[in-house]
């Protein structure tokens, strides 16, 4: 797929949704706290800080105010104020993850 293609599929419908938000990284449980910029049909733009390690092609668990996702990592690009933005791909809940978030909600 072409950039030019690629920005328009990001701008399709996107809607602001400026939320705190964490990252929970399933194989480590660490935890990266960040905001949530906006949501689309195409995806969530999340701004993780400066320094973030590359967790791309990671199963994440995201929870941002109202919305829990289970989703891969596709994309972390670098913003030029050294943050990055992270683009994920959602992922059908399994029980093994959701009695996970169950068992450890709040922790």
């Amino acid at each position: 797929m072409d950039d030019r293609r690629q920005t328009d599929r990001r701008k399709i419908n996107r809607v602001e949704f400026p939320a705190n938000t964490v990252i929970v990284v399933c194989d480590t449980q660490e935890k990266i706290f960040c905001k949530t910029e906006n949501f689309s049909p195409m995806g969530i733009g999340i701004r993780v800080p400066e320094g973030t390690r590359d967790i791309s092609g990671m199963d994440v668990i995201i929870v941002a105010e109202t919305v829990i996702m289970y989703a891969d990592v596709v994309r972390q690009a670098p913003e030029p104020d050294g943050t990055f933005m992270v683009g994920v791909q959602a992922r059908r809940f399994t029980p093994e993850v959701l009695q996970y978030l169950f068992d450890h909600i709040g922790d």
